[in-house]
């Protein structure tokens, strides 16, 4: 059902709200490679910053999918199971240590590509949720790439 402002929309547009707060979204991971480039003695700080902005939204997609799946009469295992991947594989990539920075944020960037082509495979998603998903995966990408590629200097 179509919320009243939703009324003559087509089901395809990404509904505003979850297009604003989704491209605002994207500000963590855009700005520390620029601030890293801009000011590169700050590099390291904006690596880590980056690195656990990259770890908190891959859970935060685990626990989406999660969330979508528990609201079905009879959940699957094996999604709910899966579910529970993002979250454990963003926490092993924040684990290794310090001097890992490039292997921790590229990681994430192919973790985060997974999740994306997984989302694009899965069935019982909103129409618009595919749109969504690659413009903010890609956005994601290019930040965490940027991020791994000054690092490398």
């Amino acid at each position: 059902m179509r919320a009243p402002g939703d009324a003559g929309r087509p089901r395809e547009t990404i509904p505003r709200v979850v297009l604003i707060y989704g491209v605002l979204g994207l500000a963590p991971f855009l700005a520390p490679p620029l601030i890293g480039y801009l000011a590169p003695e700050r590099s390291a700080l904006t690596a880590t910053a980056l690195a656990l902005y990259g770890g908190l939204i891959l859970s935060f997609l685990g626990g989406a999918r999660w969330g979508v799946e528990i609201a079905q009469d009879r959940p699957r295992g094996a999604v709910v199971t899966l579910a529970m991947i993002p979250t454990l594989a963003g926490l092993a990539l924040l684990m290794l240590p310090p001097s890992a920075q490039t292997a921790k944020l590229t990681g994430l960037a192919a973790a985060l590509t997974l999740h994306l082509l997984w989302d694009l495979r899965s069935p019982g998603l909103p129409s618009w949720y595919p749109s969504l998903r690659i413009l903010l995966t890609a956005g994601a990408v290019v930040g965490l790439v940027a991020g791994a590629a000054l690092l490398r200097g």
